[in-house]
């Protein structure tokens, strides 16, 4: 990331709407913002290949869920934020990863400009590609900022988006039993 230039962009964007960025309370924003989009953007420096550790020749063939996973976004239509719950299930076939890795594949993803569904995508598609398993579901219940400060306003809409793979797509019972666990 630019440093400077993000600081010169919060500069340009305060003076843009009006406010004047060397008063007092805002004349460290610039720098703020450069340290926040730090964070708030650190997906694009990051591959879950780089981060999963993947443990070869298990013999675990049952469902494994980690839900309720906390998540920040920055929505690519209005840059402003969405935040929600994932919920990640999979079934392996001889391959399994550290259950925090999942949190942190979560973290790749949803620390870039997203929208919801392609979050929802990829992380489902990079545990597919990784683990090769006999199947993935994920999950993610989210709140946008962009529907609840402006346009229609609705403070308590929840957008729910998913994506399945393999057994979890092709039998019901299984996309179920993913469900009723997370769902506990």
């Amino acid at each position: 990331m630019n440093e400077d230039r993000l600081k010169s962009a919060a500069s340009a964007f305060l003076e843009s709407i009006g406010d004047d960025p060397n008063r007092e309370g805002l004349k460290d924003t610039p720098d703020r913002f450069a340290t926040a989009c730090k964070k708030l953007y650190s997906g694009y420096a990051m591959k879950p290949e780089d981060v999963l550790t993947v443990f070869d020749d298990e013999k675990y063939d049952e469902m494994i869920v980690v839900k309720d996973i906390e998540f920040y976004s920055m929505c690519e239509h209005h840059i402003i934020p969405f935040f929600g719950k994932a919920h990640i299930g999979y079934i392996p076939d001889g391959k399994i990863i550290g259950l925090s890795k999942i949190p942190r594949m979560v973290e790749i993803f949803s620390r870039r400009l997203q929208n919801q569904e392609r979050l929802t995508s990829q992380i489902a598609a990079s545990l597919n590609d990784l683990l090769k398993p006999k199947g993935v579901g994920v999950i993610l219940e989210a709140k946008h900022l962009c529907m609840m400060a402006r346009g229609v306003e609705k403070q308590n809409s929840v957008v729910t988006t998913s994506s399945v793979t393999g057994i979890f797509k092709s039998n019901m019972n299984t996309r179920s039993e993913f469900l009723r666990h997370i769902e506990r």
